[in-house]
């Protein structure tokens, strides 16, 4: 019964497919362009990216792994993104060459920029400041970002309109491309990634440009919210649906740190804007490995934080960052647990383990 239930699935997909390239027609790869479509060289900090126009152009997203910027029927170069099974691979391999654009197309009036790349960039808080945000910055080298009617974006969370409050992009001007995964534009606008070209996302992100840092903590800094806290602070993961990177006594932890005179905070709690003064006022951060973390950049010069993930982790951007504010950082790394020891998380914080860093 199952099995013919997949069977069924695929039928319907393969259907839906074949209509859609009716009637929308069969998506090519080309490195040949026409009038519609300018390319504009974009150099920051000697780092090159390309931004595409493209008139009467459309984009299609699977919300997962692949964004499509069309030209008529060709996909384009540069500013298209598919990442499969953790890689980064050209834009023949997009899901469009083979399945078409299978969603009916939205047509919108004006010129309408691309901030979506998939999953990563749609409730990652990391993703969404150091890959996302950053496109507005290399926008701003080619237009005012009061002349973009609209921006075509991920399905938007209160966080994530607070960073785009800054650049005074409001609601109304989103496209939700959750709803939306198929739209048309009189112009369409995009960017490539601001560093991700090659490989395993993991192993790029640890070379973040300093030009993306130093952008992002300069445009958020000046606008933390003053609250009540403290200047040490322990990162409490136990809001993120993830099991890995949780601690499984957790609780004694928080007991023993409280007693050390820690705050506790999930990050999620607290508005972007307190997030952003929570990271600038603390002399002490510990917490496990996760994208609050990302919230590094915001702190002061020399605070003191404790990157508590386990050995068989692979490194990742936060020493980067780390680096780039000249932070005191450590990461404490802990023994890989046995499976059935990994119900809560995969993380066992001795207390004598920790002791020494406080």
């Amino acid at each position: 019964m199952i099995f013919n239930r997949k069977k069924l699935q695929l039928i319907y997909k393969f259907f839906i497919s074949q209509l859609f390239k009716i009637i929308y027609g069969n998506v090519i790869f080309s490195n040949t362009n026409d009038n519609d479509v300018k390319f504009i060289e974009i150099n920051k900090n000697n780092h090159k990216y390309m931004f595409v126009e493209v008139n009467n152009g459309r984009i299609f997203t699977d919300y997962v792994e692949n964004v499509a910027i069309i030209n008529k029927n060709q996909i384009l170069d540069h500013v298209s993104y598919q990442q499969i099974k953790g890689e980064l691979k050209e834009p023949s391999l997009n899901v469009v060459i083979k399945k078409g654009t299978p969603k009916f197309k939205k047509k919108i009036k004006g010129k309408v920029f691309s901030l979506v790349q998939g999953a990563s960039g749609n409730v990652n808080y990391f993703h969404w400041m150091f890959d996302v945000l950053p496109r507005l910055i290399m926008l701003e080298k080619i237009y005012n970002l009061n002349e973009i009617d609209y921006f075509y974006a991920p399905q938007i969370k209160p966080w994530q309109l607070s960073t785009l409050s800054i650049f005074d992009i409001s609601e109304e001007k989103l496209i939700d491309s959750n709803r939306y995964r198929h739209i048309q534009s009189e112009k369409i606008l995009a960017v490539s990634h601001p560093w991700y070209n090659k490989g395993k996302i993991l192993d790029e992100a640890k070379k973040l440009p300093t030009w993306v840092m130093n952008e992002i903590a300069s445009r958020f800094e000046e606008h933390g919210k003053k609250f009540d806290c403290g200047t040490k602070i322990f990162i409490d993961r136990r809001e993120s649906h993830y099991n890995h990177c949780q601690i499984v006594n957790d609780e004694e932890i928080k007991i023993y740190l409280k007693k050390k005179g820690f705050d506790i905070f999930k990050i999620g709690e607290l508005s972007f804007f307190e997030q952003i003064y929570l990271f600038q006022n603390a002399n002490i951060i510990i917490g496990a490995h996760g994208a609050a973390f990302a919230n590094l950049i915001f702190c002061k010069p020399n605070t003191k934080v404790f990157d508590i993930i386990p050995k068989n982790h692979p490194n990742t951007v936060d020493e980067t960052i780390a680096k780039f504010k000249n932070l005191d950082f450590k990461f404490i790394k802990t023994e890989e647990l046995p499976v059935e020891k990994k119900v809560n998380g995969d993380i066992f914080l001795p207390m004598e383990v920790i002791d020494p860093y406080l």
